[in-house]
């Protein structure tokens, strides 16, 4: 899954970032308002973190914009808690608010929640075969053994799990799994799927030759 961070507090955004990319997101970022709605408009981001209080434009004008393009989830930021903030946050199109100071792990899991709801997953768990994949926790079993994934194999079998019965073209998977940095002409992508088909049995990923892949 990928995700945009908008913040333009340092320290934040740096100890978030990191936070994200170790739960296996990739995650591209922004310190101000106009460099934010850029990346915004010009990528399908899984998810978008958007702190309100930002430079050149603020949290609601970018939603605002935003909401004209697209219906990326957004889950946002903000020191200002009064009830008025947060309504007028939601009304303009934002799916979530988290106050600050705030909980990590409470973070991910509305981060998690969002992702599953733009999807259409309302469960936490997912059958794919004779495996089961737990979004919340981030795992999955095999015949009731657990499977060791890395991260990026686990964010590919997410994103094709919540995107069941669809062939997912190889540009959409690198646009989703890969941040901006990374190297997206690689083979990257043929590597996960072979050895996510080692761990959980050949038939787990379908590939549609010419196409991409898909989970049946």
């Amino acid at each position: 899954m990928r995700a945009l961070l908008i913040e333009d507090e340092a320290d934040l955004l740096a100890s978030l970032a990191r936070a994200l990319r170790e739960e296996g997101y990739a995650v591209d970022t922004a310190t101000d308002g106009e460099e934010g709605l850029y990346k915004a408009e010009g990528a399908d981001y899984d998810a978008i973190l958007l702190d309100v209080m930002l430079p050149r434009l603020d949290g609601w004008e970018i939603l605002q914009r935003l909401r004209q393009s697209k219906k990326t989830p957004v889950l946002m930021l903000t020191a200002r808690d009064a009830a008025r903030d947060r309504v007028r946050g939601l009304d303009t199109g934002a799916d979530d608010y988290v106050i600050k100071p705030f909980d990590l792990e409470e973070l991910l899991a509305r981060l998690r929640a969002l992702i599953r709801r733009s999807a259409g997953q309302t469960r936490n768990v997912i059958e794919i075969g004779g495996a089961l994949l737990d979004t919340a926790a981030r795992t999955v079993t095999l015949g009731g053994n657990p499977v060791a994934l890395t991260a990026r194999e686990y964010a590919l079998l997410e994103f094709l799990a919540l995107h069941r019965g669809e062939t997912v073209t190889r540009a959409t998977l690198y646009e989703h799994l890969f941040d901006e940095d990374d190297d997206s002409l690689s083979n990257l992508l043929d590597v996960h799927v072979s050895n996510l088909r080692k761990k959980l049995g050949p038939e787990c990923i379908a590939t549609r030759r010419g196409y991409g892949y898909c989970i049946p």
